[in-house]
This record gives C-alpha cells, structure tokens and sequence, in this order.
C-alpha cells in the first residue's frame, strides 16, 4: 500500500541560534553586524539590520577586523587593527573547527546553523542503528563532523579541494579523523547520479546549496535551475528505512516554504512530516534577531 505524501507544516518555524562560549551576536544594527568569534571581534555588513545599534559607535570601532564589501556580493576585503589573524580553533558541542577571515565575509561556518547542528545531533541519537548520513555541499565540515560524533558514518562531498581540506583539518582538531567518514571533492549533481546507478542508499541527507558555484570541472551550479533536478535525484538514494533530509538555503529568492514544497514533490508518497521556516541569529540579550538562511527539512515519523 502507498505511503501518503509528507504533510507540510501549516506555519513556519524561526529557529534563533543565541551564540554560545565561542561565538556571540553583540549589537547590531545600520546595517552591520558586531560579532565575537572566540576572543576576536568583528564587524560584518547585514543590510537587513534596519534599526538602530544599542551600542555607541565607540564600542563598534573597538574591533579587531571590519569587512569592507566590493559591490553587492559577499566579496570583498577584510580591515584589521593589527596583523591578519593566523587561523584559530573555535567550538560546538564539542565539535572543534578552525575559523580564518575569508574574501567571502565570513570566517570558515555560519553559526546560525548551530540550530541544524543540534537538530541533526537530535535526529542520528533518536535512530534505533547507526545511520549513513550524506553531506551535500559540505563546506568545512562542522555538520560532517557533528554528525560522526553522533553515531553515522558520513559521506561529505564538496566541489572544492580547499574546503575538503579544511574539513579534513578540522576533523582531526575534532579528534574525528578515525570516524567513519568519506571525503569527495565532486560535482553535486554528476555524483549524485553515479551513486544512484551504484545502488547506494542513507538514511539521512543534509544539504547546503550555495545559490552559484562551480564544480571541480568548472560546471555551473544555480540554485533555483538546478536544486529541483537535485533533490529528485536524492530521493533516489534515500534507504527504505530513511529518517530525514534537510535542505538549507541562502538565496534572497527563496524561501522556507518554497524549500518545503520541492521535499513534498521530491518525497512524494513516502509519508513523514516537512517543517520550514527560517534561521535567524539573536543578540547576546535574546531580544532582536537577524534571519540569516531559510529551511526544509523531511522527517520519516510524523
């Protein structure tokens, strides 16, 4: 007998990261961010901080780097108050990683996902065996490493050379690297249809889409062309037991609820329940946030 499609959850869901030892969302607010990332302070632009800062301008310039943008996309040129910051480690839950001031605005991870990281630790404790997890558009690796240390054994694929070895880094700062995970520089999409031709099969999928990029052989990824193609393509891989996907997007042309609908299509008459909403992070006082990335994400028990 057919399993019912997913149920889509009727209202969204903000997720609010607060920060934690390593890493605190001070003020915001002109358009900028003040963050801390472990002993570091920074200043990030965030057009989306329309209000006031709580702060004086004095306590914004009282920082060890500040972005300067170039044009509107996230490249652009870090200012600091002394030397460039050599890399340093920073933590989650136990999870180690290295943080370095990239041309990308950020510092190596996005700590709003701390909300997904505790989610997908939730998930992989809950399971009755351990589970195998694939990571798609992995990045350094922080829910790679996250997930090993919940009990799956993790396949992270990334196009970038660079950032597999930052993953791999941090998986031995982690004292993870005898976990069960493979590591794959590959194309998203050329993988993804040779491991489906293989048989393979997981229990649990996590992707994190950037809306541009290029694969190893210099293909072009856009988000809103080819995430539908992709996510038909995973459902093909999923096991008859799976547990969960989750689709995490940046993009200013998407939404939770967009994300929910392609999981309903995707997932079509394997029944479950698809929450979506959004990531937002909050300031050190709990009070204002700022939504940062939109979510998806499919769960096998309703």
């Amino acid at each position: 007998m057919q399993r019912a499609a997913p149920a889509v959850d009727a209202s969204p869901t903000v997720l609010r990261t607060r920060g934690w030892s390593d890493y605190e969302l001070i003020d915001s607010g002109g358009g900028r961010k003040l963050e801390r990332f472990g002993a570091l302070r920074v200043v990030r632009p965030e057009p989306q901080c329309l209000w006031t800062p709580r702060l004086s301008e004095a306590d914004w310039t009282r920082v060890d780097a500040v972005f300067d943008p170039d044009g509107e996309e996230d490249e652009g040129r870090w200012r600091c108050a002394g030397p460039l910051p050599a890399p340093f480690p920073l933590a989650w839950d136990g999870v180690r990683f290295l943080a370095r001031l990239t041309p990308f605005r950020h510092l190596g991870f996005f700590p709003e996902q701390a909300a997904n990281w505790a989610w997908i630790a939730e998930q992989l404790a809950a399971a009755t065996r351990p589970a195998r997890l694939l990571n798609l558009f992995g990045y350094t690796g922080v829910a790679s490493l996250v997930s090993a240390r919940a009990g799956a054994s993790v396949t992270h694929v990334d196009a970038s050379r660079r950032s597999v070895g930052w993953a791999r880094e941090n998986a031995a700062l982690s004292d993870l690297a005898d976990r069960p995970i493979r590591w794959l520089a590959e194309d998203a999409r050329k993988w993804v249809e040779r491991e489906a031709r293989r048989g393979a099969a997981y229990e649990a999928i996590v992707l994190d889409p950037p809306k541009y990029g290029r694969g190893p052989g210099g293909e072009i990824w856009r988000l809103l062309e080819d995430l539908p193609g992709l996510a038909h393509g995973l459902a093909r891989l999923l096991s008859p037991g799976a547990s969960f996907v989750l689709i995490n997007a940046y993009a200013d042309r998407i939404s939770g609820l967009a994300l929910a609908g392609l999981l309903a299509d995707a997932l079509a008459g394997r029944g479950g329940r698809i929450a979506w909403g959004e990531l937002a992070l909050a300031e050190a006082d709990g009070g204002r946030g700022i939504g940062a990335s939109f979510f998806a994400r499919w769960t096998a028990a309703p």
